[in-house]
């Protein structure tokens, strides 16, 4: 009886835990009906909340049921609580002599064109890196909804890609020269020195 007792107490403990955690997302409410969130690792919309588990419907359309415990005492993320705003980040690289200025303007037409962007806070387009092998500038805009993020950084991607091309502005990839001062000598051949 002891060891059931004992037990059945390990058991409600965790249930307790989610159950203070479930008033405590009532009370304050870090999290609402609606809201994008990520915890534990796991990313999509608050569906339900209950007083012992919160419901979210991942990006694939599923629904993961996760006890409100994560919520307090695990890193919650909430990307919609206050302000629905999200940046959107695309690295962009162009060849060396090309025009920076230039550059800087047709991404920023580029980026004040697409009908998701938010005009405040504007597109900002940041020349941030002489790199390796290409001038690196960044592409920063908002748009209002994390649904919508992929489609939009696509769109603004093929979209960039057209203006680069269509004002003669290459994109760089990565190249390195070899150099070979001595070829080893192979049975039968004779040894090559370049």
């Amino acid at each position: 009886a002891a060891a059931f007792t004992v037990g059945l107490g390990f058991g409600l403990q965790e249930i307790f835990a989610n159950f203070v955690a479930g008033l405590i997302i009532l009370f304050e409410q870090p999290i609402r009906l609606g809201d994008t969130v990520t915890v534990a690792n796991t990313s999509g919309t608050v569906s339900k909340i209950r007083i012992r588990a919160t419901t979210i419907t991942d990006f694939n359309r599923k629904e993961l049921i996760i006890p409100n415990k994560e919520f307090i005492i695990g890193q919650l993320v909430n990307w919609s609580l206050s302000d629905r705003l999200l940046r959107l980040q695309i690295p962009v690289g162009v060849s060396y002599g090309t025009d920076s200025r230039k550059v800087e303007k047709i991404l920023y037409e580029v980026a004040k064109r697409h009908p998701s962007v938010v005009d405040e806070p504007e597109p900002r387009i940041i020349f941030h890196n002489l790199g390796d092998s290409a001038l690196e500038f960044d592409v920063r805009v908002f748009i209002r909804d994390l649904e919508i993020f992929p489609v939009v950084r696509s769109q603004i991607m093929h979209d960039v890609y057209e203006a680069l091309n269509r004002e003669g502005v290459t994109i760089p990839f990565p190249q390195q020269d070899l150099y070979i001062k001595e070829i080893p000598e192979i049975s039968g051949l004779p040894k090559v020195k370049n």
